[in-house]
């Protein structure tokens, strides 16, 4: 009973800090409010991708100045379209920003929600992210080409651990078992909610392998706990010690990317004014650390050229997704 009323407590608090957030911001809603208070939503839970890629942002417009007050809220569930709904509900506000990325336009096409990227006001794509195929440290597979013929004779023996359901993570397992000659269909795919509870599947060896981006694990692979038997980077990664899945005979590459967006309605004065302030924040010494320190490779994109990157994301990802069953 203690606990059935403290959850209930704490669910109240957190959607009261999540209002009193929302409804600050909006009373101060001038173009040049997002210069003295920036809201970033971070459309999952602490600790995961999107809510590091938003501290990170948050850290360097405070350090560099840009903003003078920049706080990030989570808004978590369903691979981020429950906070693409909040957003697009707060039809206006210009001083709220939405991390987003590959994977909301694969969940939202997956779920097929009301909302999409199309219904926001696109603002700027920063960096790209790879994910890495990892086995826990006891497999007997040394080699990505070692794991793919094992799992190509018995794919349901070989489940593979990772992301929500159209994330990235899913998708790639579904195009990499395509790619080696099994139906997507037949992938053994097991769906979490974030990196960390992947992680805990391999520490335990309750998945044969597990795919999530290459920092979710990198402390593991260093400390040999796991092994990455390759990444889905074009080409490898300045300091990452992983081949290709090209490298490996294997005919796939696909990007996590990461960006940002804003409410609808916004005005043109507004959206300049995100704009502004994210392309400071990459031209910044801080930010460029912070792809280094993440192995993110830079992809900055704004205005025309962004817009069009998401009109061919979201058919290539929806085409995807329609190929492959899911």
């Amino acid at each position: 009973m203690k606990k059935t009323i403290l959850s209930i407590v704490v669910g109240v608090l957190t959607i009261g800090v999540f209002t009193a957030a929302a409804m600050d911001a909006s009373a101060s809603g001038s173009t040049a409010s997002a210069r003295s208070k920036l809201t970033i939503m971070a459309p999952a839970s602490p600790g995961g991708g999107w809510d590091g890629f938003g501290r990170e942002g948050q850290q360097g417009l405070r350090m560099a100045g840009i903003v003078n007050n920049a706080q990030v809220i989570n808004v978590p569930g369903a691979g981020g379209t429950i906070g693409l709904s909040k957003l697009v509900q707060m039809d206006g506000r210009d001083d709220i920003l939405m991390v987003t990325g590959a994977v909301m336009i694969g969940a939202s096409a997956l779920s097929k929600t009301p909302e999409s990227l199309a219904d926001t006001t696109p603002i700027a794509r920063l960096a790209d992210d790879y994910s890495v195929l990892v086995v826990p440290a006891a497999s007997p597979y040394t080699t990505m080409e070692e794991f793919a013929e094992a799992w190509k004779q018995a794919p349901g023996a070989h489940s593979i651990a990772g992301g929500s359901l159209g994330s990235i993570d899913h998708l790639l397992s579904g195009l990499l078992g395509r790619t080696v000659g099994i139906n997507p269909g037949d992938v053994n795919y097991v769906a979490y909610s974030g990196g960390g509870e992947v992680l805990a599947s391999m520490l335990s060896n309750t998945a044969a392998a597990g795919i999530s981006g290459y920092n979710e694990f990198r402390d593991q692979i260093e400390a040999g706990t796991l092994r990455a038997l390759a990444i889905s980077s074009p080409e490898r990664l300045d300091g990452v010690p992983v081949p290709t899945f090209i490298e490996s005979g294997i005919d796939v590459e696909m990007s996590n990317w990461r960006g940002y967006v804003a409410p609808p309605g916004i005005s043109d004065e507004a959206r300049d004014e995100m704009v502004a302030i994210i392309t400071e924040l990459h031209a910044t010494d801080e930010w460029q650390d912070t792809l280094r320190r993440n192995n993110w490779t830079d992809s900055f994109q704004v205005g025309a050229e962004f817009d069009a990157f998401l009109e061919e994301e979201t058919i290539r990802v929806s085409d995807l997704i329609r190929e492959l069953g899911l």
